[in-house]
């Protein structure tokens, strides 16, 4: 029997709460270092880290040194605050060493991601992140289940084609350069190219060395990683064992020199120099600027990208990256994007120190403990190994 509609008695619909995850807020400051011009995200890079979930904060005119403007990030749905407002975020953002007045502005507890170099850190900045309890990790350290080094990796080929690009625009530069072309022409021989190391950054600057026609010349005293990179370029690189007086041979005739990491620590002294063109155009692309030719002053890319040299002296150029830094800044973008993804889906800081490996390699820093030797030998103490305090959290 149908039942009348009015009988129908109406029940309960359990409604589903869910409640809400508090967005993690990401800030990107100033850069205040004048060495360092590359900037971290650009504005497309923002708009999708927000469209994971993310806040984005950026401090007024913070990447002027990419010719972004404010606009552009708001645009993209960045809010735009001061210096204060950047730091004292969930994860900071600034490539280089935060000052430690910098340092006491942010959040206790929070994350800063940063490049790391030992050298260039002091004492005191280390104690301040000590006291915040600052999870400090160098994105430089990072590597993925490959064993790769996604942020070093992808800074060195960037570092390794600046430094061919600007060689073959200060040789072509007919008042302060020589006039003349990388490659050559039909009837001129080509300049050499003198590439110390073969590793990614290496390897990026002979290729493109090569694709302008110049004669490369690679030494390194690891042959394995030789043998890989002569696979990788081809029979036009004239490869060799870092052998004294087949190197020195290579530099007296070298129009470019281009050195990069090497296991063992290659210091080339003056009596080395002295015998080099006068003009040469020199790099230095390990991080430690100034270890491989301590006897050459060096120019800083990042703030000259031109030397004036008429009266033919040597130079090393360090810093080739910051020459380019809108290209460093797109480059620099697609990796934290990858990275703020596996945060994300970890749900939490903490927890992605835990489950990434690889993330947990570039912490020097945590709840208020160096965690890096390197870091540790700066500042004078002990360091504890990361996996102990995660294993008891």
């Amino acid at each position: 029997m149908d039942s009348n509609i009015s009988d129908v008695t109406p029940l309960e619909q359990p409604e589903v709460v869910t409640k809400a995850r508090k967005r993690i807020t990401i800030g990107v400051p100033r850069n205040i270092d004048a060495s360092e011009r590359r900037f971290p995200l650009t504005p497309e890079g923002v708009n999708r880290i927000i469209e994971k979930g993310y806040t984005v904060k950026i401090e007024h005119g913070a990447a002027s040194s990419i010719h972004y403007s404010d606009n552009a990030y708001s645009r993209q749905g960045a809010e735009l605050t001061d210096r204060h407002g950047a730091l004292a975020c969930d994860i900071v953002i600034n490539l280089s060493t935060l000052s430690p007045a910098d340092i006491r502005k942010m959040r206790r507890g929070a994350m800063l991601l940063t490049l790391l170099c030992p050298e260039r850190l002091d004492a005191e900045s280390i104690k301040e992140l000590q006291n915040m309890s600052i999870m400090a990790i160098g994105v430089n350290l990072i590597s993925d289940e490959r064993g790769n080094f996604p942020f070093a990796d992808i800074l060195a080929e960037i570092d390794g084609r600046a430094a061919i690009a600007t060689a073959s625009s200060l040789l072509a530069d007919a008042t302060t350069g020589k006039g003349i072309l990388l490659g050559g022409v039909a009837g001129l021989n080509p300049c050499e190219v003198t590439v110390i190391g073969s590793g990614i950054a290496a390897a990026a600057a002979s290729r493109s060395a090569l694709g302008l026609g110049a004669i490369v010349r690679m030494f390194d005293d690891d042959v394995y990683s030789l043998r890989a990179a002569v696979r990788d370029l081809g029979p036009g690189v004239i490869a060799s064992s870092l052998h004294e007086r087949v190197l020195t041979s290579a530099l007296r005739t070298a129009d470019v020199v281009i050195a990069t990491p090497v296991q063992a620590r290659l210091s080339l002294g003056a009596d080395v120099v002295d015998i080099m063109k006068k003009g040469v155009i020199t790099f230095d692309l390990d991080a430690r600027h100034g270890r491989v030719f301590p006897s050459m002053p060096t120019v800083d890319l990042a703030s000259a990208i031109s030397e004036v040299r008429t009266d033919g002296r040597r130079v090393c150029y360090v810093n080739a990256g910051s020459a380019v830094p809108r290209t460093a800044a797109m480059a620099l973008s697609n990796t934290f994007i990858t990275m703020f993804d596996s945060v994300m889906a970890c749900e939490g800081l903490t927890n992605a120190l835990k489950l990434t490996p690889g993330l947990r390699h570039g912490v020097f820093t945590f709840m208020g403990k160096i965690t890096n030797p390197q870091v540790a030998r700066k500042a004078g103490c002990n360091f504890t190994d990361i996996n102990i305090f995660l294993q008891l959290s």
